[in-house]
């Protein structure tokens, strides 16, 4: 930091040296007419305001080196500024009904700082070098040497005051200058104004056309689709007639056939086979495209699925074929809500192709779980597909030619179709495939239809509640989670109560009580976490736990706010029963009533459970176990069914009709082979059901927890 000059203020008149110094500076420093204007101006409001209001004040002149800024400051002894907060924001308004020379200040220079006390007031304001001298410091060092530095100090002490009237010339001229630039710049404004307005009118043309063009080919497509669907129609009735009579022809309805004729006709029946198939493709298109295909969604299970499409595809095996197709069984995946027929027209087009263009090895069809997605794939180890045509083979018509392709017969029209479909029911298709290696085609499915306008049955709101289970309110707008979140409660001690608004939230909390609360922060066009405050500072609420189930990692937020659990989506099954039951089990001790004539049984199932935090109740008999239930009323109670003086099933029902006892967990834990009958009946009221039969010790620890989770115990210690 080096000081070019300093100045006192002590007279009115010092205020307008100060000025005059620091064009004087500027212009030895090199600043153009405008920026010299701008540093004197600044220079005068903040050294005026010093000698107004502290009746004087020092002006330093610095020149910095590193940032290359011209520094000023002007330093008082007076008694600070009061209003300085209100000042810097332009709230505030002297007695002159002006104040804004501070904020005037600031906006015309590059750095500028103030410090206020009742000792006094120090302003620091400044403006960086012209680019000429930064660019030549970057290549010379120093920017000014020593004997330039005296040479401007000596040439501004050495100019003596001017005459006031002179600088208030000065000043006017300034002045003019500046309405002349701004002039210039309202004329330079005016033309691109201009310029703009021919641009914007070309624009509108330009889009007018566009939209034009856009109804163009908006109607063109409407009448390829009106004529494809009219034509197909039409095609259908002789197409049914002619396929109607070959059949007729082929079974001798009207006399025997020679075998010329057996032969003619056979043809004729394959080729009006090929006819109709192209005929339905075309509908199939024409119906996506015009957006007549509608989704009904069902609830179903995949391996029925599979089941379906594997006695439905067998046929297309030749016999003695050295292709084989395979269906893996899905394990463990949630059920779908979605369109089973149009999923099924989709893996068929994929095993169909897969078939056709594999002369050896397989065709396995496969399920899995990707996040809150359903994957199902066909893999193939046919002749492959190189990596230019995998995004062909999406396109109406398009075929790969190929030494196969010219054997079997297709439209082209599968696959394009297939994308369509799936896009329709939110999902998408793709491909994996390498030339002579095979083929891999996939679809994936969402969970639960995302555009379905009501909710599935499952998920309607519940008017009536199983008193054997805890109801657990669930604010949720996506109904694809809502529809997770039944499957992971469906076999468990609690009742699912979906609401997919805030309204319809607080419209359940007048009806019932729930032991829990899944909040999902995140809802559309509403306030999840005004809806929080609101339950914890209700005291017909506040004491109902409330697990935030969410996309972004906020708990601290949530947490802060009342909520008593976090969880971020996806939630798997056991971490959302696992958070429940703690939630729900606060400050009780956890019981199991174990309910079996065999002692033996009784310590194997502790010794299994030791690092369980829970008291173990025991019962030799099944009127043992009704009172101990009453009396303790436990958490779960295990129970065996083969046992002497009263069976399970009739110590199950007993405990069912009596109030204090109904609504606690029954687990099953018996070596019966039960019907399905049986089964079904225990599964209606809510009982698990679990067996004895294990191969081996880990895997009857995994079964018991499981279902002890399921059942409401906290497994963590």
């Amino acid at each position: 930091m080096t000081t070019l000059f300093t100045l006192q203020i002590h007279y009115e008149q010092d205020v307008v040296q100060a000025r005059q110094r620091t064009r004087e500076l500027a212009e030895q420093l090199g600043f153009d007419g405008q920026d010299q204007a701008r540093l004197a101006t600044a220079v005068s409001e903040i050294a005026r305001n010093a000698f107004q209001y502290a009746q004087g004040g020092t002006v330093t002149f610095d020149l910095q080196e590193s940032p290359q800024i011209f520094l000023i400051q002007v330093e008082d002894q007076g008694g600070g500024i009061p209003h300085l907060r209100d000042v810097l924001n332009g709230r505030y308004q002297s007695a002159t009904g002006m104040g804004l020379g501070i904020v005037g200040t600031r906006r015309l220079m590059d750095a500028f700082e103030i410090e206020s006390t009742e000792q006094g007031t120090t302003v620091r304001i400044g403006k960086a070098l012209p680019k000429r001298w930064r660019s030549l410091s970057e290549r010379e060092s120093p920017l000014f040497t020593d004997l330039q530095l005296q040479q401007i100090r000596e040439a501004v002490a050495g100019r003596s005051p001017q005459n006031p009237y002179d600088e208030i010339q000065r000043q006017n001229q300034e002045l003019l200058g500046a309405m002349a630039e701004l002039r210039k710049r309202e004329e330079e404004l005016t033309y691109l104004n201009r310029e703009l307005e021919d641009t914007n009118r070309g624009v509108i043309a330009l889009y007018a056309e566009l939209d034009e063009k856009a109804s163009s080919l908006q109607q063109a497509n409407e009448l390829k689709t009106r004529f494809l669907s009219n034509m197909s129609h039409e095609f259908r009735t002789p197409l049914n007639s002619i396929l109607s009579l070959s059949r007729m022809l082929l079974t001798r309805m009207d006399g025997d056939l020679s075998s010329e004729q057996e032969k003619q006709v056979t043809f004729i029946q394959k080729a009006a086979d090929g006819l109709s198939e192209l005929v339905n493709d075309l509908l199939d298109l024409a119906k996506v495209e015009a957006g007549k295909t509608e989704v009904n969604p069902s609830s179903f299970d995949v391996s029925d699925l599979f089941a379906t499409l594997r006695g439905m595809l067998r046929p297309l095996l030749v016999q003695g074929s050295s292709v084989s197709l395979v269906f893996d069984e899905p394990e463990g995946l949630p059920s779908l809500y979605s369109d089973e027929g149009k999923i099924a027209q989709i893996l068929r087009n994929f095993i169909s192709n897969a078939l056709k263009f594999t002369e050896r090895g397989e065709v396995r069809v496969t399920a899995e779980q990707v996040g809150q997605m359903i994957q199902l794939s066909v893999s193939d180890t046919g002749i492959g597909i190189a990596p230019a045509d995998q995004e062909r083979i999406f396109e109406d018509f398009v075929q790969i030619e190929s030494d196969l392709q010219k054997q079997v017969k297709g439209t082209g029209l599968g696959l394009p179709i297939s994308g369509k479909l799936a896009e329709l029911m939110g999902g998408s298709v793709s491909v994996d495939s390498e030339l002579g290696r095979g083929s891999t085609f996939s679809v994936c499915i969402p969970i639960a239809y995302p555009n379905v306008a009501e909710l599935p049955d499952s998920l309607q709101p519940i008017t009536t509640l199983n008193p054997a289970r805890l109801p657990v309110l669930a604010i949720e707008d996506h109904i694809e989670t809502l529809f997770i979140y039944e499957k992971h409660l469906q076999a468990s001690r609690y009742q699912l109560v979906a609401t997919r608004t805030l309204a319809q939230a607080r419209a359940a909390l007048q009806q019932l009580q729930p032991a829990a609360i899944v909040l999902d922060i995140l809802l559309e066009g509403q306030n999840g976490w005004t809806f929080l405050r609101e339950i914890k500072s209700d005291e017909a609420t506040r004491d109902i736990p409330v697990l935030v189930i969410t996309v972004v990692d906020n708990e601290k937020q949530a947490i802060a706010l009342g909520a008593d659990g976090f969880l971020i989506k996806p939630v798997d099954q056991l971490p959302l029963l696992t958070k429940l039951n703690t939630l729900v089990g606060q400050g009780k001790t956890q019981k199991l009533l174990l309910i079996d004539d065999d002692p033996a049984y009784r310590y194997v199932v502790k010794q299994l459970l030791t690092d369980i935090p829970l008291q173990f109740l025991e019962a030799a008999s099944g009127r043992e176990g009704l009172a101990v239930a009453e009396c303790e009323q436990p958490t779960v109670i295990l129970l065996d069914l083969e046992m002497p003086e009263m069976s399970g099933f009739d110590a199950l029902e007993q405990l069912r009709h009596n109030p204090v006892t109904q609504a606690i967990p029954v687990i099953i834990h018996s070596s019966t082979q039960l019907t399905v009958e049986a089964q079904s009946r225990l599964a209606q009221q809510g009982v698990a059901i679990l067996s004895k039969e294990k191969t081996s010790q880990a895997e009857a620890a995994s079964h018991l927890r499981e279902a002890l989770a399921k059942a409401g115990l906290v497994l963590d210690a």
